[in-house]
C-alpha cells in the first residue's frame, strides 16, 4: 500500500491505494481509504493515525514533526586534553591531594576546566564561564559559577604542597633517575591593582616584557633537557634572582630522587658565593650537583687577563679555570666583528655630533654665525653627555668637565677591553666529564625555556593577572603551569611521531570536531561531526583515543 494524491475538479485528495493483480494477472489499483481534501488535513487529524500505526509497528509515537537544534559545541580539543589529562594521571593526583569528605565541590573538574581554558581560549575566570557554555567539556558539573572557580583555587592553595607533591609523582617516571639535566630561569609577570594586602607578593621591579618598572611577581620554571616542565616557583616582584636558586634546587632534590643533577642557568643567576652552598646541599643526600652557569658581564672585568691569553681551537672553543672551576669560552668571529663595528660606528656618530657643536662654538666666538640663540660650552657638555648616556657608551666617551672649553676623549683602553669580549660566551662549570662542545650545547638548550615563557605569555596568556590575594596569584600561576605541562607533552608527542603541527595548531584543528544535539518532538539525538583524516592523524600522533 502507498499514499496517492489525486485531483478532481481543481481539488486535491489524499488516498491510501493498494495494488493487486486480477485473475488475468494484470496489475490493478483500488482505494483502501480516502482522507479527503489535502487542504483540510491538519496534524491534529493525521497524528493519531500516524501514532496508531507506529504502535502497531512497535515504534515511538511521533508527537511533532518540527526539528530543533541546540547551538553546536566544540568537542575535539577538550576531549583530547581530557584524555591527555587522564593519561598523565593528573585526575588521580588532584583527587588524592584534594580528597575531603566535607567538600561538595568537584575541585578536580573545576581546576581542569580552568587549565583547559588557558590552552583553548585564555580568558578571565568570568570569561571561563562563558567559554564553558561553548564547549562539550567531559565530566563537568551541571552548574558552574564564578564563586565555584574561586573556591577551587582556594582549595588548591589550602593543599598546595600536597598537590604539587602528587603532581610530581606523576611526572617523576618521565625523568631519568641517573642523570637529570635541569634548566632553570625566571621571568616577570605583570599584575594589575594598586592596593596592598598582607604578605603581598606584588612588588615593583624591572619588567622583562615591557623593559620598564611595573608591578609584578617573579615566576621561576624548572624543566628537563627534553622540554618537560618539572616545577615552578613564585616570588615577590622585586626579588634578587640569585636568592631563588637555593630554594629551587632544594625543591628539585626533594621531589625528584635523581642521583645526579646538572643545573643549567643564565647569567643573572650566577653567584660564586652560593655555589659552595648549592653543592653542599646536594651532597647532604649523597647526591651530586653539577652546574653550567653563564658568567655575567659585570664579572668580565675580572677575566681580562684570562681572555688575553686564550687560544681557541677548532669550533671556536677554549678552556681554562676561573674561581676554582672550569671556564669554557666560545668565540664567534663574525659576531665579534659585527659587535665591534657597530660600537665604533656609534662612537663615530657621537664624535661627529660633538665636532659640529665645537664648530658652532668656534664660529660664534669669531662672530660669523647668524643671529639667534647663543650656544654655550656648558650646554654642549650637557647635550653630549646625555647623548652618550642614551647610547650606553659612557665607558668609552668622556667629556672633560674641568676644561674651560667643551672637549671630549675616547678611552681606547676601555674600547680595546670591550672588543676583547665581543662575540664571546663564558660558561663556568664543575661537570668534569662534559667536553667544551657538550657544555656549550647544554647551555644553548636553555633557550627552550625562554620559548616556554613565550608560550606562557602568548598562548596561555598568564599576564596581566587581575588577582590581588597572594594565594589566588599562586593558584593562577599553578593553573598556568599545568597548562604549560600539557602543552609541552603535546609538543613532545607530536615531534616524536614526526607531526609538524604545533600544539596550538593541533588544538585549533581538533576544535572543529563539534558535538550536536537535535530535538524531534520529545526525542533528543546527540552526535559529533565527522572527523577528517588530518584530525585522526593528530589523535594517533598524540597517542590518544579517538572520540566515538
Amino acid at each position: 500500500m502507498y499514499t496517492k494524491i489525486t485531483q478532481s475538479g481543481g481539488r486535491r485528495y489524499l488516498q491510501v491505494v493498494e495494488g493487486y493483480r486480477d485473475d488475468a494477472g494484470k496489475v490493478r489499483h483500488r482505494v483502501v481509504a480516502n482522507f479527503g481534501r489535502i487542504e483540510d488535513l491538519t496534524p491534529a487529524k493525521l497524528d493519531p493515525l500516524i501514532n496508531g500505526l507506529n504502535r502497531v509497528l512497535g515504534r515511538a509515537e511521533n508527537t511533532a514533526s518540527e526539528v530543533t537544534h541546540d547551538p553546536a559545541q566544540s568537542f575535539g580539543d577538550v576531549f583530547a586534553l581530557h584524555e591527555l589529562w587522564k593519561d598523565l594521571g593528573f585526575d588521580r593526583a588532584l583527587g588524592r591531594a584534594l580528597r575531603s569528605g566535607k567538600r561538595k565541590l568537584d575541585v578536580e573538574a573545576l581546576v581542569r576546566a580552568m587549565v583547559f581554558n588557558r590552552l583553548c581560549d585564555p580568558t578571565s575566570k568570568l570569561g571561563c564561564l562563558r567559554w564553558l557554555e561553548t564547549v562539550a567539556m567531559p565530566a563537568m558539573p551541571e552548574a558552574v559559577t564564578h564563586q565555584h572557580l574561586l573556591r577551587a583555587m582556594d582549595a588548591l592553595m589550602d593543599h598546595a604542597e600536597r598537590v604539587e607533591m602528587e603532581l610530581a609523582k606523576q611526572i617523576r617516571p618521565l625523568v631519568d633517575r641517573d642523570l637529570a639535566v635541569v634548566f632553570y630561569d625566571l621571568t616577570t609577570v605583570r599584575i594589575h591593582g594598586e592596593g596592598e594586602v598582607g604578605e603581598d607578593i606584588r612588588a615593583f621591579g624591572m619588567n622583562k616584557e615591557t623593559g620598564g618598572i611595573a608591578r609584578q611577581f617573579v615566576l621561576g620554571v624548572v624543566q628537563t633537557a627534553e622540554g618537560l616542565p618539572l616545577l615552578h616557583t613564585v616570588h615577590p616582584g622585586n626579588v634578587a634572582e640569585t636568592k631563588t636558586l637555593q630554594s629551587m634546587l632544594q625543591t628539585v632534590l626533594q621531589r625528584f630522587r635523581i642521583q645526579r643533577v646538572v643545573l643549567v642557568a643564565d647569567r643573572g643567576l650566577l653567584s660564586l658565593d652560593n655555589i659552595g652552598e648549592l653543592t653542599a646541599l646536594a651532597e647532604q643526600g649523597a647526591r651530586k650537583l653539577e652546574f653550567i652557569l653563564a658568567v655575567p658581564a659585570r664579572r668580565y672585568s675580572e677575566l681580562v687577563g684570562t681572555f688575553q691569553g686564550l687560544a681557541f681551537f677548532d669550533g671556536g672553543l677554549a678552556e681554562t679555570t676561573f674561581a676554582g672551576h672550569r671556564l669554557i669560552v666560545a668565540h664567534d668571529p663574525e659576531r665579534a666583528a659585527l659587535q665591534s663595528a657597530h660600537r665604533r660606528e656609534r662612537i663615530t656618530e657621537l664624535e661627529t655630533m660633538a665636532e659640529k657643536m665645537v664648530g658652532k662654538l668656534d664660529a660664534q666666538d669669531e662672530g660669523t654665525t647668524a643671529k639667534g640663540r647663543r650656544a654655550s660650552d656648558r650646554g654642549a657638555f650637557s647635550r653630549f653627555t646625555r647623548a652618550v648616556a642614551e647610547a650606553e657608551l659612557t665607558r668609552f666617551l668622556k667629556a672633560d668637565f674641568t676644561a674651560d672649553r667643551f672637549s671630549w676623549s675616547v678611552d681606547e683602553e676601555a674600547l680595546a677591553e670591550a672588543e676583547l669580549f665581543d662575540g664571546k660566551l663564558a660558561l663556568i662549570t664543575n661537570a668534569a666529564d662534559l667536553t667544551p662542545a657538550e657544555t656549550l650545547a647544554r647551555y644553548k638548550a636553555l633557550a627552550d625555556i625562554e620559548r616556554g615563557f613565550r608560550v606562557l605569555k602568548s598562548d596561555i596568556e598568564i599576564a596581566p593577572v587581575h588577582h590581588r590575594l597572594p594565594d589566588r596569584i599562586r593558584a593562577h600561576a599553578l593553573i598556568c603551569f599545568l597548562a604549560l605541562v600539557l602543552y609541552r607533552v603535546m609538543r613532545m608527542r607530536l615531534k616524536a611521531k614526526g607531526n609538524a603541527a604545533s600544539p596550538r595548531t593541533a588544538l585549533d584543528l581538533l576544535a572543529r570536531i563539534q558535538k550536536h544535539t537535535a530535538h524531534i518532538g520529545n526525542r533528543t539525538f546527540n552526535g559529533t561531526s565527522n572527523t577528517t583524516q588530518e584530525q585522526l592523524d593528530l589523535f594517533d600522533a598524540l597517542n590518544l583515543p579517538k572520540p566515538a
